[in-house]
């Protein structure tokens, strides 16, 4: 199926047509190239299916009052009866289209029906597409949750429409607060050997870090998380690590032993986020390791590239990059006085990197704190010659865990939720399903209100379960009366309402991936579904429309479209990374 063949794109082209006969009669002086022409989904399914507002938009132009220009293009499109079972036009200048039923059923027997449901961009791109990339700190968190959700169905959209895509997990195993990571696990270690450990809790209390590591202190920038014991507790009982551990207390080489530790916490950790990635069933094509830019000398080799752009300068020994040219709030430095790269030129190495990949199409899915990074990096890779509409970043906001209408404190210390494990255990054994709708069911740069209370609901009161019900539903009726392979069953079917209703809101499932997979928006999808099964809904309760109690030609046809709703809910659910089951508790 190609990207036109979509109904959406059908009706536009027809508008089109109908615009310049209509500019040709009655407007002969409107420059037709420099008209707005362009369609919505009507407000109110009373009016039709599509509208435009053309005469509202091109009034300037048209040389005519809106309502006027509305009423004079009904006259030209009213010929496509084909296509259009009605057009009429509304105050103060709308014009409205309802798609013929007979084009419907076409329709769906030529894309839905062959399980051709997914359109095909014609020039499709090689995309790498990042995210979660947690910090290898620590356990997952909800925000890293919602990100996994969402950057998975991102991949999931992309490649529906035909882009090949890359799903990568960025490792900050480098720099400073990774030494504080082994620093604190090695408190911890010595804990459990018996010595005194204690939490610095200024930072500027004047002790230096050899004051620290010997008295056995985590630093106040350092981590306090109980994980540590636990993964303490492990490297002490693998005799390798012990030996290790025990030879450097011994001569005291705190240091190099806390070096160490930063390297077994991160491989912990990182042991730990991919189980959870796992049980969650998001998978990556590639995790990059930031210490391996650090080692091939691609960071400061960057710098180089930088120069040629003109775009660093030195300033009281610093290379200061020139991020205020690109929106930044001030000039960034990459460089250190010292000759020690910043965090910045260490990430503009990586996405140098992916551009030497060939990736024509970069996106980054970052947390919620992380808005003003935007302008520095993405003028960096401007300033490498990477086209700025190439590289896309989006922003995970911040989930709120609501139990009981209230919101819940992400604290893991006071027996409340804090991780992505938590979350998933929590919710059980629908846990994957529940959680992967929920985080995608609002857009990913909005906050999100998580209500467990609703997600634990195994009712249809749950969107998620609705939706599987409805999948289900179907199903069950297939076991009762079968299905049908006739391709022409729908052609003698009397066309009642809410089997129109339902044939439309079928055929909008391709150009609604269309539009989600352009604008990276995986709850128009879930928004599309629950509309879908709304109409389902009131197609299956309707009495003429009981399979079972129908005549033959009635049932083959009614089987057709139930048939395409089962691949749209099937298709739908999985592009969410939601499972459609053909049986569940309640059917009925």
């Amino acid at each position: 199926m190609k990207e036109t063949d979509t109904l959406k794109q059908i009706v536009l082209e027809a508008l089109k047509d109908g615009v310049k006969s209509y500019c040709e009669k009655e407007a002969p002086n409107a420059p037709f190239a420099d008209l707005k022409i362009r369609i919505e989904y009507s407000r109110e399914e009373s009016f039709g299916d599509y509208s435009t507002s053309f005469a509202l938009e091109n009034a300037k132009l048209l040389g005519k009052k809106p309502i006027e220009s509305a009423g004079l293009l009904v006259r030209y499109l009213q010929a496509k009866t084909e296509l259009f079972e009605k057009v009429d036009f509304t105050p103060p200048g709308f014009v409205n289209f309802r798609i013929s039923p007979s084009y419907l059923i076409r329709f769906l027997e030529s894309n839905i029906q062959k399980k051709d449901v997914f359109p095909k961009l014609e020039n499709p791109k090689k995309v790498n597409l990042e995210f979660v990339s947690a910090n290898p700190t620590g356990p997952l968190n909800i925000v890293s949750a919602r990100a996994a959700a969402t950057g998975e169905a991102f991949a999931n959209l992309l490649k529906a429409v035909g882009h090949s895509v890359d799903k990568e997990f960025y490792v900050n195993d480098y720099g400073n607060q990774v030494f504080l990571l082994g620093v604190s696990t090695m408190v911890r270690i010595r804990e459990i050997l018996g010595e005194t450990s204690s939490i610095q809790e200024d930072a500027e209390d004047g002790r230096k870090i050899e004051d620290l590591l010997s008295g056995n202190v985590i630093p106040a920038e350092g981590y306090r998380g109980d994980y540590l014991k636990v993964i303490a507790k492990q490297l002490l009982e693998d005799r390798h690590t012990e030996k290790e551990i025990k030879a450097h207390l011994d001569k005291k080489e705190y240091s190099a032993l806390a070096e160490k530790c930063s390297k077994w916490t991160v491989q912990s950790n990182l042991v730990w986020q991919r189980k959870d990635l796992d049980l969650f069933g998001i998978t990556f094509d590639r995790f990059f390791s930031e210490t391996t830019l650090h080692d091939s000398g691609k960071v400061l080799g960057v710098l180089e590239d930088l120069k040629k752009s003109g775009k660093v300068f030195s300033e009281d020994g610093k290379q200061v990059f020139k991020s205020e040219d690109y929106g930044d709030d001030k000039n960034r430095v990459v460089v250190r006085d010292d000759g020690r790269p910043t965090y910045l030129l260490a990430d503009i190495a990586y996405h140098n990197d992916k551009i030497s990949r060939g990736y024509e199409k970069i996106i980054d899915i970052w947390g919620p704190d992380h808005h003003g990074y935007i302008a520095r990096l993405a003028g960096a890779v401007q300033a490498l010659g990477y086209p700025k509409e190439n590289f896309q970043v989006v922003i995970a906001q911040q989930v709120n865990l609501l139990m009981a209408g209230q919101k819940m404190k992400m604290s893991k210390r006071a027996g409340e939720f804090q991780t992505m494990e938590d979350l998933l255990g929590y919710l059980g054994k629908h846990a994957k399903d529940v959680a992967r709708y929920f985080f995608t069911m609002r857009s990913l740069d909005s906050p999100l209100d998580f209500d467990l209370d609703l997600a634990k609901d195994e009712s249809d009161k749950n969107p998620v379960f609705y939706l599987q019900y409805a999948h289900a539903r179907v199903c069950s009726i297939f076991r009762e009366v079968g299905t049908s392979s006739d391709a022409k069953a729908l052609e003698n079917l009397e066309m009642t309402e809410e089997r129109k209703r339902l044939l439309f809101w079928i055929s909008r499932f391709p150009e609604e991936v269309l539009d989600a997979a352009a604008t990276l928006e995986p709850h128009r999808i879930a928004n599309y579904l629950q509309n879908l099964a709304r109409a389902f809904t009131q197609f299956y309760i309707a009495k003429n429309n009981r399979l079972k109690d129908s005549e033959e030609n009635t049932r083959l046809g009614l089987a057709r479209i139930c048939q395409a709703v089962q691949i749209v809910l099937s298709q739908g659910l999985g592009l969410l990374g939601v499972s459609a089951p053909e049986r569940l508790e309640k059917e009925e």
